[in-house]
C-alpha cells in the first residue's frame, strides 16, 4: 500500500519470508524493515502514524510508520491472513482462530470477540454499524458491531462452498453486499436482510475480491476472466479473457482498472 508522510511517499509491503518493508517510492530507497516469525499474506493498513499488518506467526502488529518499531501486538490463536478493516478508532478482524474481533487502534486492546464457528480467509467489510465477512463454513455473515451479535447469515441453498473473497459494499440504492464464492459464483445480498438479490455464475471459483464503481462490479475468476457486471441486476456487461486464473482483486483509479493474473501478467484497462 502507499502512504504519504511529510515529503516522503512510502510503499509498505509484506512478503512470504515474514518481512515488512517500508520503501521510498520516489527512489526505491529502503526506509526500514521489520521481521515477523511467519509469512505475511495480509495487506498493510496505515492509520495515522501506525502501520497495521498481520502475520502467520498468529500476531497482528502495530508498527511505527516512521521507524518500523513495534507499538503493540495482538496475539491470536491462528494465522492472521486477513487485512484489518478500520472504522471509528477500531480495527475489525476475523481470522483462522474462528474469532471476529474489534480491537482498539490506540493500544491493541480487544473490545469484544465473537466466535464465528469457522475459520475465515476473507477480510471484513464495514459499513455503518455492520461488518460483513464470508467464512470457510460456506456462510456470509453480517455482524452488528453495537450488539456484538450476528445480524444475519447467508447460505446458498443450491451449493455450499467456502468464501475466500472479501466482500464489497454497494452503497447505491438499497445497499448490497457483493462477494465471490468458491461455488463459482458472484453473489449480491441485501445488506439489511441477507437475502439474495442476484447471482452471477462463472466457470470456476471466485477468490478475487470484487470492486464496485460507477454502478458496475469488477471481479476476476479462476476461469481466467475479468468480469464487469451491472451492480443492480448482475448481468454481464463485458468480460476479458486473460488465459489464466485471476485470483487478485481489481484496483480502480483515474478511470482505469488494473489487475494481475497468475501467469505473471498485469493488465490495465481504461
Amino acid at each position: 500500500m502507499f502512504a504519504s508522510k511529510e515529503d516522503v511517499v512510502e510503499l509498505y509491503i509484506g512478503d512470504l519470508a515474514g518481512l515488512v518493508h517500508a520503501v521510498n517510492i520516489r527512489d526505491g530507497r529502503k526506509i526500514w524493515t521489520f521481521k515477523t516469525d511467519g509469512e505475511i499474506r495480509s495487506s498493510p493498513v496505515a492509520v495515522n502514524d501506525l502501520l497495521l499488518i498481520g502475520s502467520y506467526d498468529t500476531r497482528l502488529y502495530a508498527l511505527d510508520r516512521g521507524t518500523g518499531k513495534v507499538r503493540w501486538t495482538l496475539q491470536t490463536d491462528g494465522p492472521v491472513h486477513a487485512t484489518p478493516a478500520i472504522q471509528d478508532g477500531l480495527i475489525y478482524l476475523s481470522g483462522c482462530d474462528e474469532q471476529f474481533r474489534a480491537i482498539r487502534i490506540a493500544d491493541g486492546k480487544t473490545m469484544f470477540a465473537l466466535p464465528l464457528g469457522s475459520n475465515t480467509g476473507a477480510s471484513t467489510a464495514v459499513a455503518g454499524t455492520r461488518a460483513y465477512v464470508g467464512t470457510f463454513n460456506a456462510e456470509v455473515l453480517a455482524i452488528d458491531v453495537r450488539t456484538h451479535k450476528v445480524a444475519w447469515s447467508f447460505r446458498d441453498p443450491d451449493r455450499e462452498f467456502p468464501y475466500y473473497s472479501s466482500a464489497a459494499i454497494d452503497a447505491s440504492g438499497d445497499g448490497r453486499v457483493i462477494v465471490g464464492g468458491r461455488d463459482k459464483a458472484v453473489h449480491a445480498l441485501d445488506a439489511t436482510s441477507g437475502k439474495s438479490v442476484w447471482k452471477f455464475v462463472t466457470r470456476a471459483r471466485v477468490d478475487s475480491s470484487p470492486v464496485v464503481a460507477g454502478g458496475r462490479v469488477y471481479v476476476g475468476s479462476s476461469d481466467g476472466k475479468l468480469y464487469v457486471l451491472d451492480a443492480a441486476t448482475g448481468k454481464k456487461t463485458w468480460e476479458f479473457d486473460a488465459g489464466d486464473a485471476i485470483t487478485a482483486s481489481p484496483s480502480i483509479a483515474a478511470g482505469r482498472v488494473v489487475i494481475g493474473s497468475t501467469d505473471g501478467r498485469l493488465y490495465c484497462f481504461g
